[in-house]
């Protein structure tokens, strides 16, 4: 029983440190999820735009205070970043992409892809790129 005590504890996340594909995993699981509150929000937007002037305007000026870009931007990103996971995930069905080299390149290529998309749409939301 002494010898027990001797034994180092299981690594936890404290001092853990996850790796690159753990992390985008989750990211995309994440990413999912924020996709589905944000359909919920698009419906209400497309149903005030439908029925109540008054209503939509009210959406209007929510999306137009700090939080309300802010929450666009994050739901942005999200769609961008779950749509280039999910072509990758695509790819792998295909049995292209699974060794490690490919594997590692692919993770740097979602998320510089989601980074770009996310940035050159924003722009071209706010009249940047016109």
């Amino acid at each position: 029983m002494a010898d027990t005590q001797k034994r180092p504890l299981s690594p936890h996340l404290q001092i853990y440190r996850l790796p690159l594909p753990a992390l985008l995993s989750i990211t995309h699981r994440m990413t999912g999820m924020a996709l589905s509150v944000g359909l919920f929000v698009l419906a209400a937007w497309l149903y005030a735009a439908a029925f109540s002037p008054k209503c939509f305007a009210k959406f209007h000026e929510l999306f137009n205070t700090g939080l309300g870009r802010f929450a666009l931007f994050g739901w942005m990103l999200a769609f961008f970043y779950h749509f280039c996971a999910g072509i990758r995930h695509l790819v792998w069905d295909t049995g292209t992409g699974l060794s490690k080299s490919a594997y590692r390149i692919s993770n740097w290529i979602v998320i510089f892809s989601a980074l770009l998309l996310t940035a050159g749409a924003w722009l071209y939301a706010r009249g940047g790129l016109q």
